[in-house]
């Protein structure tokens, strides 16, 4: 090519102003400015980059929209209109949020050890998987160490649990995230006291693609916390609940725990009142009581006459029956 068409080719304006005709594009090569015949190549270019965005959006409409296709499996939680309402059953391979406030722990430590004992021992083919529960250092000292006693009493092996204590948040969720990637374990538990903004969308959105790929079910324990916008399957807040009279052989009675679910991807929300077993490890509907709180007197019948139940009598100014 002679020296005038590369002149002609590759002008180099000290005013950076350069005027084109309409079938002609500026292209940045080697830092000096060149001009190409015509625009294909910058409209495939830009062809090519819309079709990819185009496929990447429509692949996470498909995710989003029919995440269910990750989550074949469910596990019965044992309450009726619990398990319709989460269509089965609670997901295997799926985080799922439960918060309460602070002087809730005891009750939200409750309900996650419910919900680990039916995800992990009972919803898998392979049970009795072990157990990882990632707490920060200082929740010790906010709500208490976990009981080992208290877990077997709720119907947990504490032979399974590995308890794992964070340094900060950022250490959690990197072991959190670790931990759901093993495919070995069968729940991993991530407890987290207080406000914390590493738990954004995206932090989420990486525990949640974590159990996906290997199956391994995650619970995100927030206690004195306020929810935010995450990719968990399902959101609980839970309260302790009254539980029923005792028997005559047991201290105290079942736990019992009030338990709304706010946010469901694949169903309906509500709240339900829900008992667990602690023999047969598994919620169910709080039974009736109908029988009276103080037993009748042993000499006369629980249903007195209408007769005597009317009459009174006046004894210092009070009316005893």
């Amino acid at each position: 090519m002679r020296e005038r068409d590369q002149q002609k080719w590759k002008p180099v304006l000290p005013d950076k102003r350069l005027r084109l005709s309409r079938d002609r594009a500026p292209i940045l090569l080697e830092g000096r400015m060149i001009l190409s015949p015509n625009r294909s190549h910058f409209d495939g270019f830009a062809a090519a980059r819309t079709s990819t965005l185009a496929t990447l959006r429509g692949r996470i409409e498909r995710i989003e929209a029919h995440g269910d296709a990750y989550l074949s499996d469910r596990v019965a939680l044992g309450h009726v209109d619990v398990d319709a309402a989460l269509q089965g059953g609670l997901a295997i391979g799926a985080m799922h949020e439960v918060f309460a406030e602070g002087r809730q722990s005891a009750a939200a430590t409750g309900f996650i050890v419910g919900l680990a004992g039916r995800t992990g021992l009972a919803g898998r083919a392979a049970a009795r998987r072990p157990l990882v529960w990632v707490r920060q250092d200082f929740t010790e000292i906010e709500s208490g160490a976990l009981s080992m006693s208290g877990l077997a009493e709720l119907g947990l092996d504490p032979r399974l649990l590995v308890t794992v204590r964070a340094a900060d948040v950022d250490t959690a969720l990197q072991t959190a995230a670790d931990a759901l990637a093993c495919d070995a374990l069968g729940v991993v538990v991530l407890e987290v006291w207080g406000e914390a903004r590493q738990l954004d969308l995206v932090a989420s959105r990486k525990l949640t693609l974590a159990a996906q790929a290997s199956g391994v079910t995650g619970l995100l324990l927030r206690v004195a916390a306020e929810p935010q916008p995450s990719t968990a399957e399902t959101r609980w807040i839970v309260r302790a609940a009254h539980s029923p009279p005792a028997t005559l052989w047991s201290a105290w009675g079942a736990p019992m725990f009030d338990a709304q679910l706010v946010r469901n991807r694949h169903g309906p929300v509500g709240r339900w009142i829900m008992e667990w077993k602690c023999d047969e490890c598994l919620f169910s509907k709080p039974a009736a009581y109908p029988q009276p709180v103080a037993a009748a007197p042993a000499h006369r019948p629980h249903q007195a006459p209408a007769r005597a139940r009317g009459s009174v009598f006046k004894r210092s100014g009070h009316r005893f029956a």
